[in-house]
């Protein structure tokens, strides 16, 4: 009896082995697929986890539960083009000449001598996709076909822009915006409200047609971007108006997604990962999200315009239910995708290095030594260093003391200056209310010569000073 017991033993373990290098063989020949959700202009406290208890969330909320929440994630910079570059090519945005948001039209966009994420993977056979806002320039030369995409289905930049949209004034007028299938302008939209649904169900094929090969799905969602929209399905479901309707469609079209995956057997090899491009638009008032607890939204190096919600799963390659704190920004993204792909790296200076040892749990800190706030054209704002944030001297805008707006109509900012150095601590004052830089000027020195050491590579207009290594956007004559 014991040697049978022994025996049963000896077959089960061998049997697990053998499942255990089947699964392993099996990794091996197909490397994991890479999901990218990036939403446009939402709040850190946008999301269940994160801290929203007026908008259900339950499909993002799970996804945290079943991976990773980042809790200190940066955005690439705090306005939409520049973000996307930040996000899909590693580099600080204006290392490679992109700045602010793309008007309609732009003679410029993102150079196609950059790789992208989807170039990068393209090499090792997957198949790439991405459904939903571009805005890295409208030109036939910059769309997303020429720059590493096998299909595109979308807007080509933010949907409050057309053509004859003015430089000033309020963004709402309802004229035709431009929706592409590849190169082909399919469409024009003057309602957006079953766009959401399009995106998400072109996503869900997609999954279905490439189940069998490795893919890279890259879903930009233009919500929840002024003007709203949302489907009648979730129109008034939420407890925070048109904008948490608008959150409730997003968290639905994740769980589409997530259930594609389950359906093809695809969720255990896949990583997933969901956050935003910059923090919410804070003149539009109950139409624009939440940034709290941190200071100030979109269009600013506080924390409040560049802290986003970050979820990542990957049930296959990494423990569930962690939340790590150290910073992390968008340009991590493209290396750490290389890392868990196995993929080669761009050839041209990037500035993103892989956090994968920080998500896996071997490392607690974050393999960059600082992080920097470009604004404007060139600018630097500011620096992550640690847990200090220190801020140099240089104009901005708040809605404090102003009037927000309503119901999809802007309130006025005003602008302020910021006259001399500040420094915070963020881990004793996270929303940035006291500055301690007259306590601790060894630290404002040292973050001082690590902004030096970055403006001699990609200059400061706030100095005058010219990089070293920028590269130029594409540029049609």
């Amino acid at each position: 009896m014991l040697r049978n017991l022994s025996l049963s033993i000896l077959i089960l373990f061998t049997a697990g082995c053998k499942h255990k290098a089947e699964k392993a063989a099996s990794r091996e020949e197909k490397p994991p697929n890479i999901v990218l959700i990036f939403t446009d202009d939402q709040g850190y406290q946008d999301v269940g986890v994160f801290g929203a208890n007026d908008i259900p969330t339950p499909h993002l909320d799970q996804m945290a539960s079943d991976g990773i929440k980042l809790t200190s994630f940066y955005a690439a910079q705090a306005v939409c083009s520049a973000s996307r570059a930040g996000l899909l090519t590693g580099c600080y945005p204006n290392r490679i000449g992109i700045h602010n948001a793309f008007m309609p039209d732009s003679k410029i966009g993102l150079n196609p001598s950059e790789t992208t994420i989807a170039e990068m993977l393209r090499t090792k056979g997957y198949a790439t996709g991405i459904f939903g806002k571009w805005h890295l320039g409208d030109h036939p030369d910059f769309l997303p076909t020429k720059q590493g995409f096998d299909e595109y289905f979308g807007i080509p930049y933010s949907n409050d822009m057309w053509p004859f949209h003015p430089q000033q004034g309020p963004v709402f007028n309802f004229g035709p915006l431009p929706l592409y299938e590849n190169e082909t302008i399919i469409d024009t939209l003057t309602n957006q409200s079953q766009l959401t649904t399009e995106i998400t169900e072109r996503s869900v094929d997609f999954i279905n047609r490439n189940k069998d090969r490795p893919f890279f799905l890259y879903v930009p969602h233009p919500q929840p971007h002024v003007p709203l929209f949302v489907s009648d399905k979730f129109r008034g479901k939420s407890g925070r108006g048109l904008y948490g309707d608008v959150i409730m469609e997003i968290d639905w079209s994740v769980g589409e997604i997530l259930n594609a995956l389950k359906t093809n057997n695809l969720d255990e090899n896949t990583v997933v990962i969901f956050t935003s491009d910059n923090g919410p638009w804070l003149s539009y008032g109950n139409h624009a999200g939440s940034a709290l607890p941190f200071r100030e939204g979109k269009g600013t190096a506080w924390e409040g315009g560049h802290r986003e919600p970050f979820i990542l799963r990957y049930p296959e390659g990494l423990k569930g239910g962690r939340t790590i704190d150290a910073a992390v920004m968008a340009i991590d993204i493209l290396p750490t995708i290389a890392a868990i792909t196995g993929s080669k790296l761009p050839e041209a200076v990037i500035d993103g290095k892989s956090v994968w040892e920080l998500l896996k749990g071997d490392s607690k800190k974050s393999p960059q030594e600082a992080y920097y706030f470009y604004y404007r054209v060139n600018e630097l704002h500011g620096v992550r260093y640690g847990n200090w944030k220190l801020y140099f001297p240089h104009n901005y805008r708040t809605m404090k003391g102003q009037q927000p707006g309503k119901d999809g109509l802007p309130g006025d900012y005003v602008y302020l200056d910021l006259n001399e150095i500040e420094l915070y601590d963020l881990s004793e004052d996270a929303g940035e209310t006291i500055n301690v830089a007259a306590e601790y000027p060894e630290v404002v020195e040292e973050i001082e010569q690590l902004a030096d050491s970055m403006r001699k590579k990609l200059g400061d207009s706030l100095k005058d000073m010219e990089g070293t290594d920028n590269r130029p956007a594409g540029s049609i004559e």
